[in-house]
């Protein structure tokens, strides 16, 4: 029987990297099959040549059996192949329906059918269990909701093999299992799906078989019921890999951030953060946890100066920053980790260099008289890339070429280098492989151990639990309790997520 996709010894080089290097990838028809690898393995490269967007230098590509030439998306999507990227493409001023049709749109008379196209996307949706509203906007609609979209299009367009990019890298627990549930039933429709993840627990929930990039090559493909996750991490990272714990004693410092009575306002005028208080010490890390949507996003934004404060204090080490611009908040001693790495943690055409001074480059040693000094930022540049490990041809290659968790990488050691009294850290390992987790995960206690305040906003409840000394649980802008991770369960957390009192919770 052949295989519904079959790569053969495929290899890719860009300028000082190969990406691919003599790769062979089997998936069989009506699998969920993982591709599993680090940051900068090869992983998505690989992906990107079944869907048409790079061309091997070397190899072929089978599909159902046949060979294939894939020289565009266009040529792929003709071969039932549709791929959901990590990075939506959507039109945000668009609807749902008008999204899934754009570039295929069903005409009447030579003119748009849109009602068509809703009934079309509203049967899709019923069909697959997606649930979405064809008519709303899509930048009205939640991350999970747009990624709902995503696979709607390519269903749309007849995808019968889907390749699924790092799709819970933006989704919350309860989101990360609707779409676990989504991808089963889609293989259940006959459907078969490649997914590009790092996370070991997705794996064994959702796929039947996994392949193991490192640095380029195949290390082995095998079955779930074959391995185990401990296996699956030290063949990724080709060593022995250790969960961080914050086992150090809880002894609070000074306090660094009070946020007293904070109200601020969504983009749409509404109250996102209603009169919420909270407090982070110096040696604590403080968890804040809650379902996307509640109020996290503006919360970072009013402390980082990002967005306007509408009542209430933000005090950093004293000193009152409400409303303060973003210059000189970091000045007062905030680094700030963004959870959307590409709109507020990079400038992507700048290059990894000079990203990584993006807060400093006007001070000395990196500026004098207003000039840069390209040598010391080279040199800065090259020593945190080396001990961040960040994948990357060198410094000066521009941050839209990275992979997404390298871009990662670059943020996390612009802000921890710089050692800030307050780190906000928002989703800091979104994206990244167990390896740069664990790593990343030491640089934040490391800052807990020299004092510093560490306000650390996760939708990854795991990462909660283990690194902090207090979780703040927020729902509709409020803080509804704080709890102590030594005393709580992951099931407790998401019952006071979703808006139920500790005393409801324990019920």
């Amino acid at each position: 029987m052949a295989y519904a996709i079959e790569m053969r010894h495929i290899r890719k080089a860009f300028p000082g990297i190969v990406a691919n290097d003599d790769i062979t990838l089997q998936v069989n028809e009506g699998e969920i099959h993982a591709l599993f690898g680090e940051n900068g393995a090869g992983k998505s490269t690989l992906m990107n040549i079944l869907f048409g967007l790079y061309q091997p230098d070397e190899g072929e590509i089978l599909v159902h059996g046949k060979k294939a030439k894939i020289t565009d998306p266009n040529d792929a999507n003709n071969l039932g192949i549709g791929m959901v990227h990590q990075h939506f493409m959507l039109i945000e001023k668009f609807t749902v329906a008008e999204n899934i049709i754009l570039g295929r749109e069903p005409r009447i008379h030579g003119r748009l059918d849109m009602n068509k196209a809703v009934k079309i996307v509203r049967n899709l949706s019923e069909k697959y269990g997606l649930d979405v509203n064809p008519l709303e906007k899509v930048e009205n609609i939640t991350v999970g909701m747009q990624q709902r979209v995503e696979i709607l299009k390519t269903l749309y367009r007849g995808s019968d093999i889907l390749i699924f990019d790092e799709p819970t890298a933006v989704l919350t627990p309860i989101e990360i299992q609707e779409l676990i549930e989504i991808m089963k039933r889609l293989v259940s429709e006959g459907k078969s799906i490649i997914l590009i993840t790092h996370k070991l627990k997705e794996i064994f929930e959702a796929c039947d078989r996994v392949t193991v990039i490192r640095r380029g090559k195949v290390i082995d493909s095998l079955s779930l019921g074959e391995t185990n996750p401990d296996e699956l991490a030290n063949m990724m990272v080709g060593r022995q890999v250790n969960t961080q714990i914050n086992d150090e004693p809880y002894e609070p410092k000074e306090k660094i951030l009070d946020v007293q009575n904070l109200t601020v306002l969504d983009s749409r005028k509404v109250k996102a953060v209603n009169d919420l208080s909270l407090t982070v010490h110096g040696g604590e890390i403080l968890g804040v946890a809650g379902v996307d949507g509640n109020g996290q996003t503006e919360l970072i934004e009013a402390i980082s100066g990002m967005r306007k404060v509408k009542s209430g204090i933000i005090e950093i080490d004293g000193r009152d920053m409400t409303n303060h611009r973003t210059r000189k908040i970091t000045e007062a001693g905030l680094g700030y980790i963004p959870e959307d790495r590409q709109k507020h943690g990079l400038v992507l055409d700048f290059t990894v260099g000079e990203n990584l001074v993006l807060q400093t480059y006007y001070q000395k040693p990196y500026a004098k008289a207003g000039i840069l000094n390209q040598k010391v930022i080279s040199k800065k540049a090259r020593q945190l890339i080396e001990e961040y490990d960040v994948r990357t041809p060198g410094e000066r290659t521009l941050a839209r070429s990275l992979s997404g968790g390298n871009q990662q990488k670059v943020i996390v050691a612009r802000e921890v280098d710089r050692s800030p009294k307050l780190l906000v850290a928002a989703q800091p390992t979104r994206g990244l492989d167990i390896g740069a987790i664990e790593f990343i995960h030491g640089k934040l206690l490391e800052e807990k151990k020299k004092g510093k305040a560490i306000l650390l906003v996760s939708f990854e409840l795991d990462e909660i639990l283990h690194l902090a000394d207090r979780i703040a649980v927020i729902y509709e802008g409020h803080i509804i309790d704080i709890v102590n991770p030594k005393e709580t369960s992951e099931h407790e957390l998401g019952l006071l997520m979703a808006g139920h009192k500790k005393e409801e919770s324990r019920e």
